[in-house]
């Protein structure tokens, strides 16, 4: 009985705060539909694929250096385990930078890629080059969560990922209404409210003195 409640402690936080990881530029559909209509709806779906990966990159790296930190720490080797976590945070920082730079450059290309012309592509690439000023704090957020999840912090983590989506909400709500920003709040919402997460996140790691490496 015991291992099963410790096995739903730690799964249910886990699955949620998965679950939420994904749902930003979804939050930004939803308030676009219902201001701009179709063509902004539309120019949010075309360029998601852009989101998601930059997303995914920080999610990814997160992941990786979780399952080592966990594996290095069940054998006894402490060290080994501190460095996976160094070694995680500099890569989220690289690839921040990464992020932020192709999105913000190449935001025209990528969207053409992916089939945007005329009106849309004009949204579009309004959309990701405000998501790209805030990449870097998108792949922050999203791969600090499984090191948090892996450092017993599975309901902290869920805690930043629900105050992140919160946050996205609000902010989408003031930036397209009384601010008036429009489709260009959305998306600055969007990058705004990672912020939120990875100051979570960052607290949690300053607590634990085991979170050496950086």
């Amino acid at each position: 009985m015991k291992s099963t409640n410790t096995f739903f402690k730690f799964v249910i936080p886990s699955v949620l705060s998965f679950a939420l990881s994904g749902v930003y530029a979804i939050v930004d559909g939803y308030f676009v539909g219902n201001t701009i209509g179709d063509a902004g709806l539309s120019a949010i779906n075309i360029a998601y694929p852009i989101v998601a990966v930059i997303q995914s990159v920080g999610t990814g790296i997160g992941m990786g250096g979780a399952v080592h930190y966990s594996i290095n720490k069940a054998v006894g080797s402490e060290k080994r385990a501190r460095n996976f976590i160094a070694g995680v945070w500099w890569l989220l920082i690289i690839f921040s930078i990464i992020s932020t730079i192709c999105g913000f450059l190449f935001a025209k290309e990528l969207l053409m890629l992916l089939g945007a012309r005329d009106s849309l592509l004009t949204l579009g690439v309004e959309y990701i080059k405000y998501i790209s000023l805030g990449a870097g704090l998108q792949v922050l957020s999203t791969g600090l969560v499984p090191l948090m999840r892996n450092y017993g912090g599975a309901v902290c983590a869920m805690v930043a990922m629900v105050s992140g989506f919160v946050t996205n909400v609000i902010f989408d709500y003031i930036f397209m209404f009384p601010a008036g920003l429009g489709f260009s709040g959305a998306a600055l919402a969007t990058a705004v409210c990672p912020t939120v997460t990875m100051a979570i996140c960052t607290t949690h790691y300053r607590s634990h003195k085991n979170h050496v490496g950086f």
